[in-house]
This record gives structure tokens, C-alpha cells and sequence, in this order.
């Protein structure tokens, strides 16, 4: 397994993982290769998954000299996952993408290693769209997708989700989370990376927000500091329905079920785990992403789960959309409706079956 960057490329891995050992494979038989130190390395040894590490560099937006230097880097990494190929001896390669993930691709291709690439956005990337012509199957999360590959490469299985997202119960998880079972609870986080821009208008909204319901905010590491102390600054009331995280790692699960509304970037997994947990969202993609943030927010717009606001309006704009859905329960009803039809509890399942299938020919020699 490889691909990583960001945690919305780590988390369909790790249930497609979750998938495969259900299906009856051995925790020895998988292996994830990533960067070292990276967020895939964190993740992946958190869920007991083996970790090797190899090298890459990222090309997008990035000075002459610097993509110079991360072709080399690259070149190194090809020939590290080289050697992790040699002595693994994977009979399949599933790939969630990410620049981290092409040295294995590459390697894997020489190798004579089929792959299977999924791709997690509603439009691929410039990497996806190179890296798919590596891999002899490619997997989208909806059928609108597509129309960006071969016809007899893609295959559509949705987006793979924790077990837990799919079966979890509302009541249990804000019993866990130190949440009233009762009234409204607001999610506000971006990524695994957090979001200055988000944690800059929930700190300063908190007090009209906490009006309207409980807010869990996860900041992520660099702003944390000082949310907390802009939490301390508030009334005592709000102060104790301002619930502030620096991150959350299997709670998030449980987060995600407890909210009624999540404020949140639009990176690949508000495709998978919004639906899953049936929860609305305020989407604020994020403006240096590319375009692919932009694309997976209107998609769910257009599919009347989400609002979308633009990063540089959000200070003057949140309260208000928090406070036109929070006080329409009809308008927050219809968006968790609309998130739901476009879940696939299947998913996770299928892309396991998918690499099973895959893998079998090299089993039969």
C-alpha cells in the first residue's frame, strides 16, 4: 500500500486495510511504503501495519531549482521502493496517490507488479492522471469521475470508510466525547493539517456559535496555543460548550457522528466520511490546492449536502450560514439526507475484493 501526503489519502488505505483483513488476510501479508516521518508513517503504524520508508519530492508550484532537487530526490526514492519490492515481494500495489506514492508505482511497474490506483477527488490531479498509466486498474469514488480514464481501467466503488463511521451510534459517541446527548454540536476542523483560516473564524465567532450549540473545534498543531486561549477569554458559559482539540485520531469517528453540522476544507474525505456519517457541511476549500478542493466542494453543493464558502469571505460569512442551517431543521435535515445518498458502505469492501482479484494470477503461478 502506498500513497499519503495528507491524512484524506491515508485513511481510504487504512479501510481498505481494515477490509482485507476481514476477507480473511493475514496483518503480515500487507505493507505500507510512504516518506518517512510522514503523516502515512504515523498513521500506518498506529493501525499496526508494517512501514517502509522511501524518499519523493513534490514538483507542484515549486522553483526550478527546488523540483531539480525533487526529481533527485525521487530517483532515490525509485530505487529504495526497488529494494522494498525485491524483498516484500508484493503480488498487488494499491495506490491512493499522492506524490509520495509514485517511487513504489514506478518500481512496482518495472517489477511486474499490478496496481490499483484510487482516486479519492472528484477531478484527478496532474500525479493521478501520470500515475494512472502505471496501474492496470483505477478506481473512482462516483460515476461522474469516470470520464477521466480509460473506460476499461476504471471502475467505480465509492470512497472506502472506517467500519466504525458506517455502524456508529450518535448517542454513544457524544457520550464519549463528553457531549450533551441532546441539542445541536458543530464540528470545525481542517485536516490533518488544520486551517488558519477556519481556526481564525470559529475563535472569533465562538461566542455567537456556542449560542447555538456545542462547537467541537480540531485546530491542528500549529494554532492550538492560541485558540485555547481565545477559548479561555469567553464567558464561562461558552467556554464550556467551546470544546477545542489540537487533533483527534480515532475520536474523530465519534466527532463526526455527534455533529449536526461540520465546518471543514473540502480535501478528499469530506466525500466519503460526511455521507457515511450523514452529517451537512459548511465547505471552505482551500485556495492553493489546485482546483480539486474547489471541484470536490461544489460536488457535494450541487448534491445539496454542503454550503460552500469562499476562504476569503469566511470571516464575514460563517456565523451567519452556521445560524441559517443550525435554526432551519428542515434545511439540516435535507443536507443530511442529501450527504447520505451519496454514501457507499460497500466501498472498502469492493476495492478489497478488487485487489484480491488482482493479486491472483501472480497466486496461481
Amino acid at each position: 500500500m502506498c500513497g499519503g501526503g495528507t491524512g484524506g489519502h491515508v485513511y481510504p488505505a487504512l479501510a481498505v486495510a481494515e477490509a482485507l483483513f476481514q476477507q480473511g488476510q493475514a496483518r503480515s501479508d500487507l505493507l505500507y511504503v510512504g516518506a518517512p516521518g510522514s503523516v502515512e508513517e504515523g498513521l500506518a503504524c498506529r493501525h499496526g501495519l508494517a512501514f517502509a520508508g522511501v524518499q519523493s519530492g513534490q514538483l507542484r508550484g515549486k522553483a526550478p531549482w527546488t523540483a531539480a532537487r525533487a526529481l533527485i530526490r525521487a530517483a532515490g526514492g525509485v530505487r529504495q521502493a526497488q529494494r522494498v519490492i525485491a524483498e516484500f515481494r508484493p503480488q498487488a500495489i494499491f495506490s491512493t496517490g499522492g506524490y509520495a506514492a509514485a517511487p513504489t508505482l514506478i518500481a512496482g511497474r518495472r517489477a511486474g507488479v499490478p496496481a490499483l490506483i484510487y482516486l479519492p477527488d472528484i477531478e484527478p490531479g496532474v500525479t493521478i492522471k501520470l500515475l494512472s498509466r502505471l496501474a492496470r486498474r483505477v478506481a473512482v469514488s462516483f460515476d461522474e469521475v469516470r470520464r477521466y480514464f480509460p473506460a476499461e481501467k476504471v471502475v467505480a466503488t465509492g470512497y472506502p470508510v472506517r467500519r466504525a463511521l458506517s455502524g456508529g451510534n450518535r448517542s454513544g459517541a457524544r457520550r464519549r466525547l463528553g457531549l450533551p446527548e441532546e441539542g445541536l454540536v458543530v464540528l470545525a476542523f481542517g485536516g490533518s493539517q488544520g486551517a488558519r483560516s477556519i481556526n481564525k473564524a470559529v475563535a472569533a465567532g465562538a461566542g455567537e456559535l456556542t449560542v447555538l450549540g456545542d462547537v467541537v473545534h480540531v485546530t491542528g498543531s500549529l494554532d492550538y496555543a492560541w485558540v485555547c486561549q481565545a477559548r479561555d477569554a469567553l464567558a464561562e458559559v461558552a467556554r464550556a460548550r467551546y470544546l477545542v482539540h489540537e487533533y483527534l485520531h480515532e475520536e474523530m469517528v465519534d466527532a463526526l457522528l455527534a455533529a449536526d453540522l461540520a465546518i471543514a476544507r473540502a480535501g478528499a474525505s469530506t466525500l466519503g466520511e460526511f455521507p457515511a456519517a450523514g452529517v451537512p457541511s459548511i465547505l471552505v476549500p482551500y485556495p492553493y490546492s489546485g482546483q480539486h478542493q474547489v471541484a470536490n466542494a461544489r460536488f457535494m453543493e450541487r448534491h445539496g449536502a454542503a454550503v460552500v464558502i469562499e476562504d476569503s469571505l469566511l470571516a464575514a460569512q460563517l456565523v451567519g450560514q452556521v445560524e441559517h442551517i443550525l435554526r432551519s431543521p428542515d434545511v439540516r435535515t435535507k443536507m443530511a439526507e442529501a450527504a447520505r445518498a451519496l454514501a457507499r458502505p460497500a466501498a472498502a469492501a469492493e476495492l478489497a475484493q478488487q485487489l484480491q482479484w488482482l493479486a491472483a494470477p501472480a497466486q496461481v503461478g
